[in-house]
């Protein structure tokens, strides 16, 4: 039996992995770390598992944990290692605005936690860990799956502490290890579903609250790329290359090969929704400052912290991984060709309804 320690449950991206993976596979079992606050919401989305996935009752276990914590906060440390063959490490700090004092504790030393529990697993196969494409910083041009430390600066701590915790996967060398680098994850291309609201929802929430022909900021040159990715193609990714041999030791970037640029999103979106803006330039250290007055974020409804990201020039080179991922069956749908369903989910679900979906 193969048996899956998993940590991230029930977030975004884990409790569609445990669904995929215990579908995919009707021999393996799942342990999920779970925090005692998770605890509910965690026993919620397992019992809706349980009713979708015929069989799966005795094949999704809690234990009790953190990911902070010596030993991984769990009590009996040696039975669960000595049952492990695969490890998940999906759990992290995801907020662009996260203290450096929050990013080290769960991003890298929660990383660190992980990887001496690994090290514990005297069956372990692989260790499959879901870092980001944003451990790129500051640096400008193409951005390779072979890249890692290039120099670069960080822009906020969320970039700085997902970079050290991808070091230190790296530098567990004795420990058979894939790194997966998503893009921005958005909802399902199929059905719009999401768990939040950020990244290019930020965007799409001032343009659907603005009036028509509202001025409209344009941050920068309008043609940096905007790498959006949907939660279906990034969890089909992890479930196909998770139990490929040949995935081991490599780094894979889970981003869109063919994204848009900023001024096409934003043209998208208002057409999309109907709306003419006057488009007016406005220069990033200004737009960073006029953010820090609470009545300019009430009126455009974003974070100071997005404001870099529609300057930073990267482009994710994904070759290796998409010939990788066309053999198995999975390729990244083009952003134009799901976006209405997007936009179909954000107009039903306003944002006080999606602590209550689970998915």
């Amino acid at each position: 039996m193969k048996k899956i320690f998993l940590t991230g449950f029930p977030g975004f991206i884990g409790t569609r992995l445990v669904r995929e993976l215990v579908e995919r596979d009707q021999e393996l079992e799942v342990i999920a770390l779970i925090q005692q606050k998770f605890l509910h919401s965690a026993e919620a989305a397992r019992s809706i598992l349980f009713e979708e996935i015929q069989g799966s009752s005795k094949r999704i276990q809690f234990v009790s944990g953190d990911i902070t914590q010596e030993n991984l906060g769990m009590r009996d440390m040696d039975s669960i290692s000595s049952q492990v063959t695969g490890i998940f490490h999906l759990a992290a700090a995801y907020d662009l605005a996260v203290s450096r004092a929050v990013g080290m504790k769960v991003n890298v030393e929660g990383t660190k936690n992980v990887v001496e529990f690994a090290k514990r697993c005297e069956n372990l196969k692989r260790l499959d860990y879901v870092s980001t494409a944003y451990i790129s910083g500051d640096f400008t041009g193409n951005f390779s799956e072979d890249d890692f430390d290039r120099g670069q600066k960080f822009k906020n701590h969320y970039e700085e502490t997902k970079f050290l915790a991808e070091r230190v996967v790296r530098d567990a060398k004795e420990i058979p290890s894939v790194i997966y680098r998503p893009g921005i994850v958005v909802g399902d291309s199929r059905t719009g579903e999401t768990s939040k609201y950020d990244g290019p929802y930020y965007v799409l929430r001032a343009m659907q609250t603005l009036p028509n022909l509202f001025p409209f900021p344009k941050i920068g040159a309008g043609n940096v790329e905007v790498n959006l990715v949907p939660i279906d193609f990034v969890v089909d990714a992890l479930a196909a290359l998770s139990v490929e041999n040949g995935a081991l030791n490599n780094t894979y970037h889970l981003t869109d090969p063919s994204p848009l640029k900023v001024s096409e999103l934003q043209n998208m979106f208002a057409k999309t929704l109907g709306k003419r803006f006057i488009i007016y330039p406005l220069p990033p250290a200004l737009a960073k400052r006029a953010m820090k007055f609470s009545f300019v974020r009430r009126i455009y409804k974003m974070p100071a912290e997005l404001i870099d990201y529609f300057v930073q020039n990267v482009h994710y080179e994904s070759t290796n991984t998409t010939v990788a991922l066309r053999k198995l069956g999975v390729v990244c749908p083009s952003f134009p060709d799901y976006f209405k369903n997007l936009l179909g989910f954000f107009r039903s679900h306003p944002q006080e309804e999606l602590q209550g979906i689970l998915v």
